[in-house]
């Protein structure tokens, strides 16, 4: 603080003090709800004053939140852009481990921005969001190398973003139990069951999970879910 008693700060670039004060939004946001973030908070986290927050986003906190939002989607997007090489498994499991650590970085700001509710929420920061899950679904098709999926290839991987984010937020409602590693790999065996579930029923689906599998050392991931499912299913023979 200078004498004056305003908030002091060295001269930036519009460019950097605009990063500067998002920044300092996201590291709030990620511990607090929007609704319980003021501009205040905002100015004192980035060691400015409330008039300068303003001179840079004169649309108060909603123009602020949403800028942040767009941040964070941005990084959300990048989660799933791996290198399109190895098991198909190992490269989820990549993408699963980025996607949770902003999860467990931004805990409490990422519950308010899936959940909804907040009132700095608009119509454009819902588009944020699903644009978010649509880039999710469109790296993973990537993944699955098929140029043009079918509706029901489409909609198995759309569920299982939405299973992702569903159980992110069940995670963090558990006080982050079970461990980290334990829910990535959880989530990677839902990805093979619900690819094989619905191989069973279309052609283009299991053309894909069996290019995939053929891929899967017989010590990976997917070997290690057919042992353990075996069992179970071996005492329901009477079914086959």
């Amino acid at each position: 603080m200078t004498g004056s008693g305003t908030a002091s700060y060295r001269r930036l670039s519009v460019t950097e003090r605009r990063a500067q004060l998002i920044t300092a939004a996201l590291g709030l946001f990620a511990h607090r709800a929007p609704e319980d973030v003021s501009l205040d908070d905002v100015a004192a986290a980035a060691e400015v004053s409330r008039p300068l927050v303003y001179r840079y986003f004169p649309g108060g906190k909603a123009q602020l939140y949403e800028a942040a939002l767009r941040s964070a989607a941005d990084d959300l997007e990048l989660c799933f852009a791996e290198p399109q090489t190895g098991p198909l498994t190992g490269r989820l499991a990549a993408a699963l481990d980025r996607y949770l650590a902003f999860v467990d970085e931004h805990d409490a700001g990422f519950s308010a921005l899936l959940q909804g509710g907040s009132v700095a929420e608009t119509s454009r920061t819902g588009a944020i969001v699903d644009e978010v899950r649509r880039a999710a679904a469109a790296q993973i098709l990537k993944h699955l190398s098929v140029p043009a999926p079918g509706v029901r290839l489409r909609m198995m991987v759309r569920t299982w973003i939405t299973a992702v984010e569903a159980a992110s937020l069940i995670w963090l409602d558990e006080e982050k139990q079970p461990p980290r590693q334990e829910l990535r790999d959880w989530l990677v065996d839902h990805f093979v069951a619900l690819l094989t579930a619905t191989a069973a029923s279309d052609p283009q689906t299991a053309r894909v999970t069996r290019s995939a599998l053929a891929m899967e050392p017989a010590d990976g991931p997917v070997g290690d879910l057919a042992r353990r499912v075996a069992p179970v299913v071996a005492e329901a023979a009477h079914l086959m």
